[in-house]
């Protein structure tokens, strides 16, 4: 009978949603990386507000693998998963052409030129061209949101987040994940109205986004959560832009 309830109670831990355990050493990979010497100082400036080590360790970055960053090409993450990785892992970003302006281009093809096992694809926001079944880790950092927005000057259309999610699933290998940081919206029915006015999401829309397209929901951390953002400003006010309240989940592309 002891070991029947033992048995059941490993069962039920590895069925459970994951949560976050701070205390675990992260992966060397990932910490020298961070530490690393070929990061630029703006992105360094950063680690603060996203504290990429302990992110990256609740979200399962491993050496050979080859992860796909959207909407990367500031090469944050980039710059840590690419050494991180390793030589036989590779890094690929995906990047909107309404924001992969000149000056982007030549910043990143700057960061290619040292970092052999990057490269960067650029479609429309509306249309992403996603290399198909590649990606074992996806990152998508604080832009999920803009999937329901639409923004004349950046020449943003409507756009259907349900067809942004198909083309990730279909870039991500069986078996892969994927970590969704974003700012925390109040819960709302007007979606596209909130995120054009805070750009903010509500984390329940999230769930059921990646619930619909197929995705498993794995696991929340805790790690970027700040109680003392009510959600009730622009993300991009100053204060509380680079410390507002955000959530991570882990979501995996069943095998």
């Amino acid at each position: 009978m002891r070991l029947t309830k033992v048995a059941a109670l490993s069962l039920a831990l590895a069925a459970a949603p994951l949560v976050a355990n701070a205390a675990v050493q992260p992966p060397a990979n990932v910490a020298a990386a961070v530490a690393g010497p070929g990061r630029t100082a703006d992105n360094v400036k950063l680690d603060e507000s996203r504290k990429p080590v302990e992110v990256l360790q609740f979200l399962g970055l491993k050496q050979g693998m080859n992860v796909l960053d959207l909407f990367g090409a500031n090469a944050y993450w980039a710059e840590i998963t690419a050494p991180a990785v390793g030589p036989k892992g590779h890094v690929t970003v995906w990047e909107p052409t309404q924001l992969y302006n000149d000056k982007v281009k030549a910043s990143f093809a700057d960061f290619m030129a040292k970092q052999p096992n990057v490269s960067i694809v650029s479609s429309p926001f509306e249309a992403p061209d996603l290399p198909k079944n590649y990606a074992d880790f996806v990152i998508l950092n604080d832009n999920y949101h803009d999937t329901y927005w639409q923004n004349d000057k950046f020449k943003i259309p409507h756009m259907d987040p349900n067809a942004f999610l198909k083309a990730v699933y279909a870039a991500m290998k069986p078996g892969a994940v994927i970590g969704v940081i974003d700012h925390v919206a109040n819960p709302n029915n007007d979606t596209r109205a909130t995120v054009e006015k805070f750009h903010r999401i509500d984390p329940n829309v999230v769930k059921a986004d990646f619930k619909r397209a197929g995705f498993v929901f794995v696991g929340s951390s805790e790690l970027l959560r700040n109680p003392a953002d009510d959600h009730t400003l622009l993300v991009f006010d100053p204060k509380v832009a680079g410390h507002t309240d955000r959530f991570i989940f882990k979501f995996k592309k069943p095998r």
